[in-house]
């Protein structure tokens, strides 16, 4: 098939009428690193970056873990003008919104996450995170306070993911579109709330210390549907769906 913005809007289509589904998107490389000097980026090429976009465009909010934003350079996140139409004739708001996972609130308010934000953001934390930091991200961001927290937990385990998709039903943003890290696919793989994965596999051999792209889920045995599989050039397109 014809790797293409048509192409790969039909290949990556979401299931109708479903209220909340949450997508995984990463990169890897063959050898299952997650990243080249602490970032994904060098692993994608344009086909990659494409595939991103056009998930982008499908998703009411994408999804992000703290650790992300800072690493990544999450800021000014937006569809381009053609996909915002796409979004409007599928009534749709022509941008998805943005959310950060995050227990202890270490955001700087000025990041380019909040102040280039074509949408207001969405903060997501636990009762017990800092009241302070609470304030200061509430005057750039809605705050939604899923769980209790919980002692000992991890960052993302700390909130509660499944009250987290709860409340974004409740504001109609329940197609999430998670872009990592892998602490929060590890912490999403254990409330067992994947509900599919998406996987460019780039063709390049990385070595060294690199992570996986999960990271802190419990050892499972959960079975993957295979959607699709698209090859452009050396690049893998894949698709995993629960079924």
């Amino acid at each position: 098939m014809a790797v293409d913005r048509a192409s790969l809007l039909e290949a990556y289509a979401l299931p109708e009428g479903a209220a909340r589904h949450v997508r995984m998107n990463f990169v890897s490389s063959l050898d299952g690193a997650v990243s080249i000097g602490g970032r994904s980026g060098g692993l994608g090429d344009e086909t990659d970056r494409l595939a991103m976009r056009v998930m982008r465009t499908l998703a009411d909010v994408v999804l992000v873990g703290a650790g992300t934003v800072r690493v990544e350079g999450y800021g000014g996140v937006r569809v381009g003008e053609a996909d915002a139409a796409w979004r409007l004739e599928h009534v749709r708001a022509p941008q998805p919104r943005l959310a950060v996972v995050s227990a202890a609130l270490d955001l700087d308010p000025q990041h380019p996450f909040f102040a280039k934000a074509v949408e207001r953001p969405i903060v997501v934390t636990h009762a017990a995170a800092p009241a302070d930091r609470r304030a200061a991200l509430s005057a750039v961001a809605d705050v939604l306070i899923c769980g209790d927290g919980e002692a000992g937990a991890d960052a993302e385990g700390s909130v509660d993911l499944e009250a987290m998709l709860a409340s974004l039903v409740d504001l109609g943003i329940g197609r999430v579109l998670c872009e990592g890290g892998p602490r929060l696919f590890g912490a999403l793989m254990n409330a067992d709330l994947v509900d599919e994965l998406c996987l460019s596999l780039s063709p390049m051999l990385v070595g060294g210390s690199a992570g996986r792209i999960s990271r802190g889920a419990v050892e499972m045995e959960r079975s993957m549907h295979l959607v699709h599989a698209i090859p452009a050039g050396d690049l893998l397109l894949l698709r995993y769906s629960r079924g």
